[in-house]
């Protein structure tokens, strides 16, 4: 087989690969992840109006500038609004929103755009290229709004399913710069509600683990007094030896200490030292005088 014979095999095996990822469909870039219409009782802008708003989200893992991109509501003009460049605030993180205001009040700031979102009729916005000719993203809001309930996407960026349908609806809450899909209720806390509806076994779990913890705590204080107690008799033991000076090799006590042990003795026994070892006695003598004051000590005596 030559090299030909094998590049048409080659092309005949990798050209469904190559069509099957031309034709699924990607979620772009940039998505117009949110839009609320009729805004009465919803949030606000920086000058305490409500007007209705555009959110646009970052879908990519990088930090992009929304500046100089276009934004519109008219299919013939998309170039309607330029957003501003040089706005530190256009500079989208990973995965983050901002928010545009439809006032028709440009004038306001970068933020607010150069047409009103219309409640009476269907609402097409889209979002261009620098170029103005390249669309990145389009939404259609369907006419019939209700106030104060936002269009978009359950999950943030997600504009497509695996088959390529369209997931726009109306959202449950209204999300401005935030998450679409927020978790208000902890899952695993509702499931055991559900299971356990009176508390019961949350009751009989907790003194299990209460009982449990003072057993536990009895056994490991037990452990240590008993330990401690061992400690301490082994230290008195050796300090003994020491102090006695038994020589634990012959097995014998030394003279000295044999001689202070009967010294010790014989003075008990003779009664001749204090009874407390830090009181001095001092006992009357029956001598009718004084050796002391004897003169006879003080003469000479003449030799022999």
């Amino acid at each position: 087989m030559n090299m030909k014979n094998l590049l048409k095999y080659f092309a005949f095996f990798l050209l469904p690969l190559f069509v099957a990822c031309s034709g699924r469909v990607q979620n772009p870039r940039f998505v117009i992840n949110e839009v609320l219409v009729i805004n009465e009782q919803n949030y606000v802008d920086d000058y305490g109006k409500r007007s209705g708003w555009i959110e646009i989200f970052n879908n990519s893992a990088k930090t992009q500038d929304i500046g100089g991109l276009f934004l519109t509501n008219d299919r013939s003009n998309p170039r309607k609004y330029p957003i501003p460049k040089g706005d530190v605030l256009t500079k989208l993180a990973p995965h983050q929103h901002v928010l545009f205001w439809a006032s028709n009040k440009p004038y306001q700031g970068t933020f607010y755009v150069s047409f009103e979102l219309d409640p009476n009729k269907e609402n097409y916005i889209a979002l261009y290229d620098e170029s103005g000719t390249k669309l990145i993203d389009e939404i259609v809001i369907p006419e019939g709004q209700l106030a104060d309930v936002s269009w978009g996407y359950k999950t943030d960026g997600v504009k497509f399913n695996k088959e390529g349908i369209n997931q726009l609806t109306a959202l449950e809450r209204v999300t401005p710069s935030t998450n679409n899909f927020t978790l208000d209720k902890n899952e695993k806390i509702e499931r055991f509600k559900n299971q356990d509806k009176f508390g019961a076994s949350m009751t009989i779990t907790s003194m299990l683990v209460v009982f449990l913890a003072l057993v536990l705590l009895y056994v490991i204080f037990k452990l240590v007094g008993k330990t401690s107690v061992r400690i301490s008799n082994k230290r008195k033991a050796e300090e003994a030896t020491v102090t006695v000076g038994i020589n634990p090799d012959k097995n014998e006590i030394p003279g000295e200490v044999l001689s202070a042990i009967f010294m010790a003795l014989h003075e008990e026994q003779s009664d001749v030292h204090d009874i407390e070892h830090t009181i001095l006695t001092f006992n009357k003598i029956s001598r009718n005088y004084s050796p002391w004051s004897s003169k006879i000590y003080g003469l000479r005596q003449l030799p022999k």
